[in-house]
């Protein structure tokens, strides 16, 4: 990598950095593209060279620390040794929502406007080469099921909803019940909605 092509990247991680911290602490609706910048110490016209708007920046975030999360969920799996289609997406789920719940801010931030649109937009297209592309490692853990899942992103599209929705509000309010009294539901549900879809 090239020194110019350095001092991008150096330039759109900060802008991704502080516009997290910002987004986190003030709101997306109280920063500004001006208070992004001025943090970032950049110019405003090198946050358009990356960015679109102040949305499209959450948009990426959201897609980025899902995929940062799920990707540690991935190795947490694979270090553990969980081989069943099931049994994988059942850790995944309850790795996420453990680390979820001991960070709810990042919570807050990832699921508030979080939508299958942006998740799979935004997933399937990394900002950087360092960035995750989950989509590749959800589509080996595909393969690995020997061909036995049908329609695979209408399953992974109802099970992210599912967890989602309710996950977020187990955390955040322990409404209809807190997340360990949840956890037992929702893996009977997941294990259910992944057995309509398999051969």
């Amino acid at each position: 990598m090239g020194k110019a092509d350095q001092n991008k990247k150096i330039k759109m991680e900060s802008l991704l950095d502080t516009s997290f911290e910002l987004f986190t602490s003030k709101g997306i609706n109280k920063t500004s593209i001006s208070d992004i910048v001025e943090k970032a110490g950049v110019a405003k016209g090198t946050f358009y060279l990356y960015f679109k708007d102040k949305y499209d920046i959450r948009n990426r975030l959201i897609a980025r620390k899902s995929g940062q999360l799920f990707m540690q969920a991935y190795d947490a799996m694979m270090n553990q040794g969980v081989e069943k289609f099931d049994d994988r997406i059942i850790f995944i789920m309850d790795y996420v929502l453990d680390a979820l719940a001991t960070d709810k801010g990042l919570l807050a931030f990832i699921y508030k406007d979080l939508s299958w649109a942006v998740f799979k937009r935004t997933l399937t297209h990394p900002l950087t080469e360092a960035d995750v592309d989950f989509t590749a490692v959800y589509n080996q853990m595909i393969e690995d099921a020997d061909g036995r899942i049908k329609d695979p992103e209408i399953m992974l599209f109802q099970i992210i909803e599912l967890i989602g929705s309710t996950g977020y509000s187990s955390i955040m309010y322990s409404d209809p019940v807190p997340l360990e009294e949840l956890k037992p539901h929702l893996e009977r549900t997941v294990r259910s909605i992944i057995s309509q879809y398999t051969d």
